[in-house]
């Protein structure tokens, strides 16, 4: 059987506005990562780059369950000894809330050159504005 590959013409993408108020970190971010590689579409092709754009607002009012708020850690090394840096959710929230979200899906996709161009599809809002009206974009309810 042969793989399909759809026509680079013949590919169309939405637009879609995510509420994260009251949502969970982590089936908030699998569902957007599912959308933005395009998996939801019988046209889906590991190889090619065919998903959806997605917005996300209200990325300060995201949730997460236990007591991850002080428990989860977020690693980054600067590459020299003793160089390594570790911040709780609780911190990254509060300096920059878009990150939680935009982390959480990242590690989600794949680690190559697409992965990167499918992460571009995504914008983050910390608030319940967005500059993407031009684009119509409609409303998925994700639970």
């Amino acid at each position: 059987m042969k793989t399909y590959y759809t026509p680079v013409n013949e590919i169309s993408r939405k637009w879609y506005v995510v509420d994260a108020d009251g949502k969970v970190l982590g089936r908030l971010a699998t569902e957007i990562a599912d959308r933005l590689r395009g998996k939801h579409k019988p046209t889906f092709c590991n190889f090619q780059d065919n998903g959806d754009f997605i917005v996300v607002v209200n990325a300060e009012r995201v949730h997460l369950t236990g007591n991850k708020w002080n428990d989860k850690m977020y690693w980054r090394h600067s590459g020299w000894p003793g160089g390594i840096k570790s911040r709780t959710a609780k911190v990254v929230r509060e300096k920059s809330p878009t990150d939680l979200i935009m982390m959480a899906v990242k590690g989600m996709l794949p680690h190559n050159k697409i992965g990167a161009a499918q992460l571009t599809k995504l914008k983050v809002y910390a608030g319940a504005e967005h500059p993407h009206q031009a684009q119509q974009p409609e409303l998925l309810d994700i639970k």
